[in-house]
């Protein structure tokens, strides 16, 4: 029988919960470097591709000769992620792909590359990742809003303490994540915070969600409980 959510439905223009974590549950991320590696990433993918790539110089049969930089594969337009949490052995990422085979391409760039640069580092072999990466697809807009909140709570409660109301601060900073950015702490380009946050008024959207986040939710576990890290 496959792990949980390794079987993958995958649509054009649909919202999916993507995550994954070392293997033998060890840690992915060590550092600080490690998290700014792995976001420079997402942001290189995600970001509009620079309109000029410049030139590298190599030395070929003894002269210095200038060749056009080879630009990385970019997923501007074709996925947009809207909510991230690095925990120190998994992440949590809630994207929308928009063509149906962008998710496959644009998970297996950042798994090889991060794994590259880890392995490198660390000075070790093999594969840093537990198996293949989990996606689920959300159905419904409570999933897709639940599952926002789930993913900005990782650092500080489990499943059983969601149904329990919580306060936290507002200025949240144990993990790299993207609630800064949902309370208008940070703003970064990348990232799609309107999507959810057109759900909430329109005059105070940030405040709306932290309230959101922050308040008991009954109905969270059921709803999302498909979804999620097993």
């Amino acid at each position: 029988m496959p792990r949980k959510n390794v079987v993958k439905t995958l649509i054009p223009n649909a919202y999916y919960h993507v995550y994954n974590r070392g293997i033998d549950k060890r840690t992915i991320f060590t550092s600080n470097k490690d998290h700014q590696v792995f976001l420079g990433s997402l942001k290189e993918y995600l970001s509009p591709p620079p309109k000029k790539f410049g030139t590298r110089t190599v030395t070929i049969n003894q002269k210095q000769v200038e060749l056009p930089r080879i630009p990385r594969q970019n997923y501007h337009q074709q996925i947009s992620l809207l909510c991230y949490c690095l925990m120190p052995n998994h992440y949590h990422l809630l994207v929308k792909q928009h063509q149906a085979n962008s998710l496959a391409l644009f998970m297996k760039s950042l798994s090889v590359r991060y794994t590259m640069y880890f392995n490198q580092t660390q000075s070790r072999q093999g594969p840093l990742f537990q198996s293949t990466y989990k996606a689920v697809l959300v159905d419904t807009d409570a999933q897709l809003l639940h599952l926002s909140r789930y993913i900005h709570l990782n650092p500080y409660v489990r499943v059983k303490p969601l149904r329990q109301g919580l306060t936290l601060p507002k200025s949240i900073t144990s993990q790299p994540s993207s609630y800064p950015d949902y309370l208008n702490q940070q703003h970064t380009p990348w990232l799609d915070t309107q999507t959810i946050l057109n759900y909430f008024s329109t005059t105070h959207p940030h405040s709306d969600y932290h309230t959101f986040v922050t308040s008991p939710a009954q109905k969270s576990e059921s709803l999302i409980n498909s979804l999620t890290l097993e």
